[in-house]
């Protein structure tokens, strides 16, 4: 990783001393909020697979950084943090802003040390980063401020750089054609890939058309089979489609490749569970498995294919296929209706009309994640970060902001609720000074919208879930960005039109699109009532009511399969 980024002080001042010195090959991103830094530091580590990195000062720097190092945890990227601590001569004195920081991090980071001497810095330092390629997870390196400033005799390593060198487990050809026959054996198997298959895109193609399976992925392996592809469901739970659930529900085979998907515990019973899994403890840990391979989900989806076995057509594939279609016609529907406000879903289907096959996009948490996942192009060379387990506000703009900076040559797009884009706003002015043409998508319904969900389900009040809404683009324009708004399609066209223009043009300049939108709870999907072969009528009725799914333009899958028999 070419940058870094923080916010100096006192304790920490001497490190970026030393930054400033090495300014011709790593480059400084002085953000307004470590929170942000840490962020986008995570964020770079899950569009690039190479190290994140921030740093903060001691004391409240520290706690800063906290909220982006255990979204890195959690979704097991490789960070570093390096952290500022007073001086050695006050330490254990109660000086201002001294804490006793490592215990603080012991829960986010694998490798957590302080160093004692000047000397140790770069081994600690060259120990910090290999750790957390090693472990997939954070690394934090606490710097007394006045031993980063002291100058050491160096000449660098020889060790070589091996931080990206993986062992892979060796594959057991006999599991591969076990798992092809049992495949060609089930009456409706699905497939369920997830990251661990995301660098596969070829192979998880060739086995779903090989033997005919309907395809799920995991929220955050969005794209790891082409969005537009037929046999590619979407994924199950909040986040998901109708499809997806319904395919799910109905199979009697599920091949779970590259994932440990949680929810996969609520699948019904009785239905065979193949996994493959190149983490030992991952195997079985979240359902229990009829067949477990241990493989790299590449290795192994590439040797299912060669074993030559297929499946022919059924009519389950042909529903399911059917059952996709019918998804996205729908969506389109909500899409092009603006008679009572701007839709989530038109701004969606603007962007993905506007945007580039290699664009990069930063999502934040809540209805927004659910729309973009739902509809954002990612069939081509598109990338996405997002904060899958962690789940935190605010990691939209952040996440725009490292693409660009990861990624200067390609269109970046970040796409925020107005609530997390309030948390982080500021940063607009890092987009600003370091010329970073991010469109930054804010989606204004003035609502928590995904926690209104919650209580809506709960039968809790509507209780401290709105917000006072606010001039976002007229905002953006106060910090030097370019700032434009949306209240209904024809304005929003207006407004892409615009972005194209400034695009074309070379435009260096953060964009901020204030699009507001109607306050609709879109669709859940992670449990979806309509098949009146399992649910009686009312419940029916109530669910395509809630969320306007007439029977005409979403049958549920058992019809589709009546039908076609």
């Amino acid at each position: 990783m070419d940058h870094l980024y923080g916010i100096t002080a006192d304790s920490i001042n001497n490190t970026v001393d030393g930054l400033y010195a090495e300014r011709e090959n790593l480059k400084y991103i002085q953000v307004r909020h470590e929170e942000v830094g840490a962020l986008a530091a995570a964020a770079d580590a899950k569009l690039t697979g190479k190290i994140g990195v921030s740093f903060g000062s001691a004391g409240p720097g520290a706690v800063h950084l906290l909220n982006g190092l255990y979204d890195a945890k959690m979704d097991r990227v490789p960070v570093l943090a390096l952290v500022g601590q007073s001086a050695t001569g006050v330490m254990n004195t109660n000086f201002f802003q001294e804490m006793n920081q490592d215990p603080m991090f012991v829960d986010v980071a694998t490798f957590h040390k302080q160093v004692t001497n000047a000397e140790q810095i770069p081994y600690v330092v060259d120990e910090a980063i290999r750790s957390a390629y090693a472990t997939h997870s954070v690394s934090v390196v606490i710097l007394p401020d006045d031993l980063s400033g002291q100058e050491i005799d160096f000449d660098g390593f020889k060790t070589a750089n091996l931080t990206h060198v993986t062992t892979k487990p060796v594959l057991d050809a006999a599991a591969v054609n076990t798992v092809a026959e049992q495949l060609a054996a089930a009456n409706q198997p699905i497939m369920w890939v997830g990251q661990g298959a995301r660098a596969s895109r070829e192979a998880v193609v060739k086995v779903a058309e090989q033997f005919n399976l309907p395809v799920l992925s995991t929220a955050p392996a969005t794209g790891t089979m082409p969005t537009d592809h037929p046999l590619f469901m979407g994924s199950r739970g909040r986040l998901g489609t109708k499809p997806a659930f319904e395919v799910s529900q109905a199979a009697d085979l599920v091949l779970f490749v590259g994932t440990n998907f949680p929810f996969a515990r609520y699948l019904p019973a009785g239905v065979k569970f193949i996994q493959v899994n190149n983490n030992l403890a991952d195997l079985g840990k979240q359902h229990d498995a009829d067949m477990t391979v241990l493989a790299d989900a590449g290795d192994f989806l590439t040797a299912l294919a060669v074993t030559g076995v297929t499946r022919p057509v059924t009519n389950f594939v042909t529903a399911a296929k059917q059952d996709k279609a019918n998804w996205d016609t729908w969506l389109a529907k909500l899409a092009a209706d603006d008679h009572d406000g701007l839709a989530a879903e038109g701004v969606m289907a603007a962007i993905k009309a506007a945007s580039d096959e290699d664009a990069v996009f930063g999502l934040d948490v809540g209805n927004n994640t659910e729309w973009a996942i739902r509809q954002l192009p990612f069939n081509r060379d598109q990338r996405f970060a997002m904060s899958a387990w962690y789940g935190t506000m605010g990691f939209g703009l952040p996440a725009g902001l490292a693409g660009k900076l990861s990624n200067p040559d390609k269109q970046v797009w970040s796409i925020s609720g107005d609530g997390g884009f309030a948390m982080v706003m500021p940063d607009i002015l890092t987009e600003v000074k370091y010329q970073l043409p991010v469109v930054n998508v804010v989606l204004e319904n003035k609502a928590l919208g995904f926690i209104a969900h919650e209580k809506i389900q709960a039968g809790q009040a509507p209780y401290g879930i709105d917000l006072v809404g606010a001039d976002w683009a007229g905002m953006a324009e106060n910090m030097g960005a370019i700032g434009l708004k949306a209240t209904n399609l024809a304005e929003l066209k207006v407004a892409m039109a615009k972005i194209k223009q400034l695009q074309a043009d070379g435009n260096q300049l953060p964009i901020v699109l204030d699009a507001k939108i109607k306050n609709v709870d879109p669709i859940d999907t992670s449990f979806v009532p309509v098949d009146p072969d399992s649910f009686d009528a009312d419940t029916i009725k109530a669910y395509r009511e809630q969320y306007n799914v007439s029977g005409s333009d979403q049958p549920a899958l058992s019809n589709l399969l009546k039908d076609l028999a």
